[in-house]
């Protein structure tokens, strides 16, 4: 029993960025998907392999409702590279194709992360 909850823990733990310690930037990207597949799922694939190998990239954690309601957290060194980021020329195509295809309404959020605390015994 205590093993399937240790599986279960780590599991979900695998689910987080491993981060350093703070300060660094947060991407928060909130989104409304349409109701149209059109090629998301392998942009989403090849956007989150091509981030990863870009210079200041730290991680990425990422959820979805049933109703299509997601939220993308991509966390970044420095204003620079997050900048580095949105210029790159296959992201300005998924950007593109987001705008015109996959999503009825995004926000998007840059955020100075300044303090962070893990848990569930928090800070």
């Amino acid at each position: 029993m205590i093993s399937r909850a240790r599986s279960a823990m780590a599991s979900a733990m695998s689910r987080f960025a491993p981060l350093p310690d703070p300060p660094y930037y947060a991407v928060i990207f909130t989104a409304q998907r349409t109701g149209s597949d059109d090629g998301y799922g392998a942009m989403a694939d090849q956007m989150a392999a091509l981030a990863a190998e870009q210079p200041g990239y730290l991680g990425m954690e990422s959820t979805r409702d049933a109703a299509g309601l997601g939220i993308t957290v991509s966390y970044w060194a420095d204003e620079a590279s997050l900048s580095a980021w949105k210029q790159h020329a296959r992201h300005l195509l998924a950007q593109k194709l987001g705008r015109e295809r996959w999503y009825e309404h995004y926000t998007l959020r840059v955020a100075k992360v300044e303090r962070a605390y893990e848990g569930p015994e928090g800070r």
